[in-house]
């Protein structure tokens, strides 16, 4: 039998009130109280917590405060990630983003969502993975709903709403987001 921390990684419906993830919530909690009053100005203490707030995650992850998410374990970063102030992760599993991924101010990306049916979403909730591919620039205000794949060199407009995926080398902007219009190989390199 699957323990519910196993069915929330898993995206299954999971209690968000069990007692182990009450618990991991409260010490991820604590550490970002450290990385976001303590250590407010990035240094080397900031980099201690990141290491234990963010395991999967390299040296090179760079955060302005203040920062949040729910977990932290269950996000994966590749080299050269960028979170400018107020970003919000919701990793209730697993968000992934690639190399050089930069996100603006204000940035959120939910893994977590809730049954349509009212019943259910009294007790149980769940949650769908967040994917973002390498070299992506995420702007200003805008949010990545759970279940969504960003596509390598894509950029998302400032307040965007993505609901649906997006293939590799787009311009995405709107609400909801659509592709703009493909951004060409010279561009990727300006």
């Amino acid at each position: 039998m699957k323990t519910e921390k196993e069915k929330m990684i898993a995206g299954e419906y999971y209690i968000a009130n069990d007692e182990t993830l009450a618990r991991e919530r409260a010490e991820c909690k604590a550490l970002l109280k450290q990385l976001n009053i303590t250590e407010y100005i990035v240094g080397d203490g900031t980099k201690a917590i990141l290491a234990r707030l963010i395991p999967n995650a390299p040296k090179s992850l760079y955060i302005e405060p203040p920062f949040h998410c729910d977990y932290g374990y269950n996000i994966t970063c590749g080299e050269n990630v960028y979170f400018n102030v107020n970003c919000v992760v919701l990793d209730v599993t697993h968000v992934k983003l690639g190399n050089n991924v930069f996100c603006a101010p204000a940035v959120q990306i939910y893994t977590a969502t809730h049954p349509i049916d009212a019943v259910l979403r009294r007790s149980q909730e769940n949650g769908k993975p967040v994917t973002i591919g390498d070299d992506c620039w995420i702007g200003g205000g805008a949010i990545i709903c759970p279940g969504v794949t960003i596509g390598n060199r894509c950029v998302i407009g400032a307040g965007s709403v993505v609901t649906k995926d997006i293939p590799d080398d787009s311009l995405a902007a709107g609400n909801p987001a659509k592709v703009i219009r493909k951004i060409e190989p010279q561009e990727k390199f300006i």
